[in-house]
């Protein structure tokens, strides 16, 4: 056969998947000691709402489910669901994902039996972490109507932790992460009822990608093109996906350091107008407002437009209850979302008007930005706006707001040495152990 003939009839080598390049993405990439921190520090934060989250209904409800299913993927949905239940838990912007409650409780459930040390740990849920925010800011804001991006792209984030744990090659980690992908789910339809099944999307999604994993580990194979192939989520979920976003920007800081700490337990879309309308507090006398014009991006307002809240679930994903309570009590807290403070603050929320409007509508999911408006008795008007809140990246608490928030997490959740916890978990960026946690 000629030169040219034996060229012709060889065929050009396959381009890689985007699961197959994410994976060579986060495996190559190096991890400093400051990396290890911030983990640890989010790590706490995580691990301090699982431990509140058993305190509460949806929490006992999972524990009693979970007591006699201890296999790692059962675990890690009992403990991804609790971890998520105070709406209270760690936020990536750009991928509109909540990453630690799916990666860290894929992390737990498998920290033991592998015998990994903190540090090893950290490194898991650092890759767990890049995985679901890359494929987070991938799937398109159209995706975010109906699909909870949380549930629907944290199965990568749990498979790449827990394959990191394991120590799968790079082949079965594509394996893992098709099978991961496949198992996707978790649909916004729970918030017209105040359904518990957000919590259950988080559980899910960590118990996907620890199961997803263990398969591969024993030869399951999974489908290599699970996001861009013609049945992949791209074509089923995503009518305006970003396919370029799972690789783009591949030498930026580690997704870690992009992640919010949320400082009140609501949904995160609420945060920018209640910090606005907590400078307000400051500023005016609540009971001299008339009306309340709030202005943020279409996302708050879709998920968040919520005037007649009726449990505390509800009142969590409320815009006209969090400013009315910020408005009115300088402070948000858990007991802001009872039936009392419902009650008590029905009057005023009820003259609370929200709506999607500029720079917050281009600035998203960039920057979670809003505005509020107070409009008083003698007809002024008094305004406090926000193109980031406290806890994003640009406004973020330091290591001893960071333990203060969990302290107070730990005694909601009846933790009798909290210290003992804020300090283990910490010490994991150094080498320390893996703190064991009774789920």
């Amino acid at each position: 056969m000629s030169t040219a003939a034996q060229a012709a009839s060889i065929e050009p080598a396959a381009q890689p998947t985007l699961t197959e390049g994410l994976v060579s993405l986060i495996r190559a990439r190096p991890i400093s000691r400051a990396d290890l921190d911030a983990m640890a520090s989010i790590a706490l934060d995580g691990i301090a709402n699982m431990l509140a989250g058993r305190a509460t209904e949806p929490g006992r409800i999972l524990r009693r489910w979970g007591a006699e299913k201890r296999d790692p993927g059962r675990r890690a949905l009992v403990m991804g669901g609790c971890m998520h239940v105070l709406e209270v838990d760690d936020l990536h912007r750009g991928s509109v994902t909540h990453p630690g409650c799916v990666v860290i409780p894929a992390a737990l459930a498998l920290a033991d039996s592998e015998g990994a040390d903190g540090e090893a740990f950290l490194r898991a849920v650092l890759h767990g972490f890049e995985a679901v925010c890359r494929v987070g800011m991938s799937v398109g804001p159209t995706h975010y109507k109906v699909w909870h991006n949380t549930a629907t792209c944290g199965p990568f984030g749990a498979a790449m932790a827990a394959a990191s744990l394991i120590g799968l090659d790079d082949e079965a980690v594509v394996h893992a992460l098709g099978n991961a992908g496949t198992q996707s789910a978790g649909l916004w339809e729970f918030l017209n009822t105040g359904a518990m099944s957000k919590h259950l999307h988080a559980g899910r999604a960590a118990e996907a990608g620890v199961v997803a994993a263990e398969l591969a580990a024993g030869g399951f194979t999974g489908p290599p093109a699970i996001l861009e192939g013609p049945q992949g989520l791209y074509a089923g979920a995503c009518p305006d996906a970003d396919p370029g976003a799972v690789l783009r920007h591949p030498d930026a800081p580690w997704a870690v350091h992009a992640t919010s700490i949320k400082p009140w337990p609501s949904c995160r879309h609420t945060h920018p107008v209640i910090d606005a309308a907590l400078e307000l507090s400051a500023r005016i006398d609540a009971a001299a407002v008339t009306g309340v014009e709030a202005s943020t991006y279409r996302a708050a307002v879709d998920v968040c437009d919520r005037p007649m809240p009726a449990s505390p679930y509800e009142a969590k994903f409320s815009l006209q209850h969090c400013i009315a309570a910020a408005l009115t009590d300088g402070a948000v807290g858990f007991e802001t979302f009872e039936a009392e403070s419902r009650a008590r603050l029905a009057a005023l929320r009820s003259r609370v008007r929200v709506g999607a409007g500029t720079p917050y509508v281009t600035d998203y999911p960039a920057a979670w930005g809003g505005e509020v408006t107070a409009i008083l008795a003698d007809g002024s008007r008094a305004s406090a706006a926000r193109r980031q809140c406290k806890g994003d990246p640009e406004a973020a608490l330091d290591r001893g707001e960071m333990a203060d928030k969990a302290r107070e997490l730990l005694r909601f959740g009846r933790v009798a040495e909290p210290e003992a916890v804020i300090d283990g978990v910490l010490a994991m960026a150094g080498g320390g152990t893996v703190p064991a946690f009774d789920i």
